[in-house]
């Protein structure tokens, strides 16, 4: 089995109140990216793309479209997207198999 990258479906739903706010074209997707940076050496952003390039992989996990560029699914292969509703700690949040440590805000991490 091919790895991928998903989102449960707390997270697709909340991705899609997101999209539907913002008025997005149809092809929009979310993009993962891993950064240098953050207190545990890599951190994750997210961001809303249109026009993924030859080199991305194009992922669909409960009807999001997912992108992530290549250097950064050497470290998201096999990553779910959770979203929590907590209204004190809620947000995204990341579990990655790779992640060998995470810091305490939950979007750095190291492998």
């Amino acid at each position: 089995m091919a790895a991928t990258v998903d989102v449960t479906e707390d997270a697709a739903a909340k991705i899609s109140t997101i999209f539907a706010r913002s008025e997005l074209d149809s092809e929009a997707g979310l993009r993962i990216a891993v950064q240098g940076g953050g207190c545990s050496g890599l951190s994750y952003n997210l961001s809303i793309d249109d026009e993924p390039t030859k080199f991305d992989r194009v992922f669909e996990s409960n009807g999001v479209r997912l992108i992530v560029d290549k250097k950064s699914f050497l470290y998201t292969a096999g990553l779910i997207l959770d979203f929590d509703t907590d209204e004190f700690n809620g947000g995204f949040q990341f579990h990655n198999p790779k992640a060998k440590a995470t810091c305490g805000c939950g979007t750095s991490f190291s492998v």
